[in-house]
């Protein structure tokens, strides 16, 4: 994730970090089955998914202190 990307993301109202989030994790969960399938050529993606989970949470928290 690219540091615009990074700003674009905390910027954005709470409501919109929620849905991006619920996006994200159920894109994880497509990929956990998949990986056990044998379906998934690029692991990576796991890992800049499960990065992406954690930078939405903690821009949530932020929000939440915030207020």
């Amino acid at each position: 994730m690219k540091i615009n990307e990074i700003k674009e993301l905390r910027s954005k109202p709470a409501v919109e970090l929620t849905r991006l989030l619920r996006e994200k994790q159920e894109r994880l969960r497509v990929l956990r089955f998949d990986l056990a399938a044998g379906k998934v050529k690029d692991i990576s993606e796991l890992r800049l998914v499960r990065k992406t989970i954690a930078r939405l949470l903690t821009f949530l928290k932020e929000n939440q202190k915030q207020s």
